[in-house]
């Protein structure tokens, strides 16, 4: 029976399921690939669209009564956290409107966190391509944005307000936790999806020149060095094992989360 993956078109993403996607792994089932934005799979996970799901960790507390967490395949990292950009160097976002990519991405946790004292007065939730259009043209006085923007913001004439992965990292000492793959209970056994994930992982980092193509066709910036440097950032060492670190900065964030009322209370995962 074939297994249902939804995941991002991000080149992270389409670098590190490109072994398993394309029936490359031995004794591994039939995958049917759905790419889709973070706050799409969010909600889809909710309604138990999918076997094998990229999500946000924000979104854990709505899903683990359904899903798994892997400690595999995932996006944590250092210097790799969402962005919030402006026009103008001095934008106060205390009273501004703020433009974010999906209400509960960890993006948008970690800016709610952030921004406790001094909060926006309008959040719209936008399509993430529109952001920093938009953000340029005025529509609204600051946007978040994640993964491919913090390398080309400039090129729209924005300024970074602040590096909200820099604001945890000093906060915490932990890497950010942005994307996790979770495994449908009852469905997909964790063990056996951790390996086929892990194997995947392995198969590009040994072999990065065979995703190439299928990498640039999914890729919503086609530039092959921004590409390059987007799977730099986004595939390390948490992709292949969260370890103690990882699920760590999992706790912290959710439990920073619920002790806010942003989100329900979880269980600790270490």
């Amino acid at each position: 029976m074939a297994l249902s993956l939804a995941v991002s078109p991000c080149p992270n993403d389409t670098f590190v399921f490109h072994a398993l996607v394309h029936g490359l792994i031995p004794g591994t089932p039939e995958v049917n690939l759905t790419f889709a934005d973070v706050d799409v799979t969010n909600t889809a996970a909710e309604r138990g669209e999918f076997d094998l799901v990229k999500v946000s960790y924000a979104a854990l507390p709505w899903l683990l009564d359904d899903y798994e967490l892997l400690p595999t395949g995932g996006a944590l990292g250092r210097g790799c956290g969402p962005l919030v950009l402006a026009r103008d160097a001095g934008q106060d976002v205390a009273g501004a409107t703020v433009a974010v990519p999906g209400d509960r991405t960890t993006a948008y946790l970690l800016f709610r966190l952030w921004s406790a004292d001094r909060a926006p007065a309008r959040v719209q939730v936008v399509p993430f391509h529109e952001i920093m259009p938009g953000v340029a043209a005025g529509t609204w006085d600051a946007g978040l944005v994640i993964h491919e923007a913090r390398f080309t913001y400039q090129q729209h004439g924005l300024v970074a307000l602040a590096d909200l992965g820099e604001w945890w990292e000093a906060d915490t000492g932990l890497p950010i936790p942005l994307g996790a793959i979770l495994a449908k209970r009852g469905v997909v056994d964790p063990a056996e999806a951790t390996e086929w994930i892990r194997n995947s992982v392995s198969m590009a980092w040994a072999n990065p020149e065979a995703s190439r193509d299928f990498i640039l066709a999914n890729a919503q910036e086609m530039d092959p060095a921004v590409v390059q440097q987007h799977i730099a950032l986004y595939v390390n060492e948490f992709t292949l094992e969260l370890g103690r670190d990882g699920l760590a900065a999992a706790d912290a964030l959710l439990q920073r989360a619920a002790a806010a009322g942003l989100t329900p209370s979880v269980k600790p995962f270490n």
